[in-house]
């Protein structure tokens, strides 16, 4: 299981979510092979005084992923640096201007459809 948030300008991104939702799930389906229908996207865009980043542009963007633990360092570096390397040149993005997190969770400790997330039968893999 694969939940991002993104945090970033309303006046920057309302009118880009799709191009962002799009950008960010085509790098989580080629690195971590989340199915294409696995996309659970929330976008928090705040107001331009809501956000304190000094030093960043308006697009500042701050993309939060929680996952189920189970994937590898060498999985995590290598959707990391396929952010770095696909999601800001597809955003335009200057590279100081994104920030993402990746925070695992034991599947044990996620509820979903009425189920403990251990017990739930995925159709990808987490184990990278």
């Amino acid at each position: 299981m694969v939940q991002v948030t993104f945090y970033g300008r309303r006046s920057a991104w309302a009118a880009r979510t799709t191009e962002l939702s799009d950008a960010v799930h085509r790098t989580l389906t080629g690195e971590w092979g989340i199915p294409e229908a696995k996309r659970f996207h929330r976008f928090v865009l705040l107001d331009d005084t809501e956000i304190v980043a000094p030093s960043r542009g308006p697009g500042y963007l701050v993309v939060q992923i929680v996952c189920f633990s189970g994937r590898s360092h060498a999985a995590v570096r290598r959707l990391l640096h396929a952010f770095t390397d696909d999601v800001v040149p597809a955003l335009g993005l200057p590279v100081d201007d994104l920030e993402v997190v990746v925070i695992e969770s034991p599947p044990s400790h996620w509820g979903i459809r009425g189920m403990i997330g251990d017990e739930l039968a995925l159709d990808y893999r987490v184990e990278i």
